[in-house]
């Protein structure tokens, strides 16, 4: 089976030059498709990376797209700020001149605020698009990492879905041998219904309508067959290459419609045991196709 889930994560490490980073990817359960990305400043190539690798690998989720990237400290010069320092000697200068304050040491000059400043080397227009490049591709490798955890997540649904389908189908093969001995029953329950309308002298149309009723109480055929149909539309789309999230949370009301129908027509205790079984049982595997893609 190709079951993909919605939830996973991935993490991808790279270097290049003096930079490195850590790209994380993770995501969660969601009705379409959401993707957030978080990175550094003045790379913003990244963020509409992150966006077309979602679109090109997933169909629903929310994702998370974070990268972390620093450079090595070595590669970041010490300089004096000279027109800081310029400012400072002119201040001061006239409390030198006389003589309210000694001279000033270079070692004090230096430690003022702003006369040293850390400027990172500025990056060619080349070095910096290798950078991106080699960041996109770190990015694009968390994603793949990313689509085979959902995948993983996907193929321990894969049996637990199955193995509710199958019970969804004892159970509706369970309800259909209750069903066969309710139309007996209700017939019983028509000719005493019948004798206290007599007795009462009812009117053959009111006769009529009674047995109307009835019969069309014990009929749950059309549900029991469309519960059988739905379980053949499940095995399909959980075996299907292409996501099925949705249809199966569709197919998963309508399973639950026709149970709630086959309980309002129950006229036998075992039948509407069944039937609540049924409504327990699509329950969980609606409960379930919530994390599938």
């Amino acid at each position: 089976m190709a079951l993909s889930g919605m939830t996973g994560f991935a993490r991808v490490e790279g270097a290049l030059g003096d930079w490195s980073w850590a790209v994380e990817a993770r995501s969660v359960n969601g009705r379409n498709l959401e993707t957030r990305f978080r990175g550094p400043p003045g790379l913003d190539s990244l963020d509409r990376a992150a966006r077309d690798g979602a679109q090109a690998r997933f169909q629903r989720g929310q994702l998370t797209v974070n990268v972390q990237a620093r450079k090595a400290e070595a590669a970041a010069a010490p300089q004096v700020n000279v027109e800081v320092l310029e400012r400072y000697l002119k201040a001061g200068s006239p409390y030198v001149a006389t003589g309210m304050v000694a001279k000033p040491s270079l070692d004090g000059l230096l430690a003022l605020r702003g006369v040293i400043e850390v400027r990172e080397d500025d990056e060619d227009a080349d070095a910096r698009a290798a950078l991106e490049a080699a960041m996109a591709a770190s990015l694009h490798q968390a994603l793949d990492g990313l689509k085979a955890a959902r995948q993983e997540e996907g193929a321990s649904l894969a049996p637990v879905l199955a193995g509710l389908v199958d019970r969804i189908e004892t159970l509706t093969s369970l309800a259909a041998a209750e069903a066969e001995g309710q139309p007996a029953i209700l017939k019983q329950r028509f000719e005493r219904r019948m004798a206290e309308l007599l007795g009462e002298s009812a009117s053959p149309d009111r006769i009529l309508q009674e047995a109307a009723a009835l019969a069309v109480k014990a009929d749950v055929r059309e549900e029991l067959d469309r519960l059988a149909g739905h379980v053949a539309a499940a095995r399909t789309l959980l075996a299907s290459d292409t996501a099925s999230g949705r249809r199966l949370d569709f197919l998963s009301q309508e399973f639950m419609r026709e149970a709630n129908t086959l309980c309002s027509k129950s006229a036998l205790t075992a039948l509407t045991a069944h039937g609540l079984e049924l409504k327990a049982t699509i329950e969980q595997f609606r409960e379930q196709v919530q994390n599938v893609e």
